[in-house]
């Protein structure tokens, strides 16, 4: 005697639990995609309506702290370095790059002599500089 089974077993499968978490991933990667800065200092940039489309890879930031006394950090990191320091910084996280190019993340108080002064070291190893502004 064969027994038969009263309900078939269905292949389907509902498409809401899909969309519902895909739905909170969009809202996760929105929130935490906002959370992203790339300078960890807190600079007043110069505001500017020029945009570069270049994409820079390394950042040096320029700090004022008064009295001609000035810190440089390189990918927004804590620990200031001196001046002698951020061209060999530059150097071994540049040297393998095809395009070598640095941004420059300066405050809007901090002289036009220490900005070039980082642009020369751009200028002696060939390297491409983007000044960052603020959009007006």
């Amino acid at each position: 005697m064969a027994i038969k089974r009263q309900t078939k077993v269905s292949a389907e499968f509902s498409m809401s639990s899909m969309t519902d978490i895909v739905f909170l991933l969009l809202i996760f990667f929105l929130v935490t995609s906002t959370l992203v800065n790339p300078n960890a200092l807190k600079l007043l940039l110069p505001k500017s309506t020029g945009q570069v489309n270049a994409k820079a890879t390394v950042s040096v930031s320029i700090k004022d702290w008064g009295n001609d006394s000035f810190t440089y950090h390189i990918n927004g990191s804590e620990t200031p370095m001196s001046y002698e320091q951020v061209e060999d910084g530059l150097v071994e996280l540049l040297q393998m790059e095809e395009d070598p190019t640095f941004s420059i993340y300066s405050d809007e108080s901090v002289p036009i002599k220490e900005v070039v002064s980082i642009m020369n070291i751009a200028k002696r190893n060939h390297y491409k500089v983007i000044l960052a502004t603020q959009p007006e």
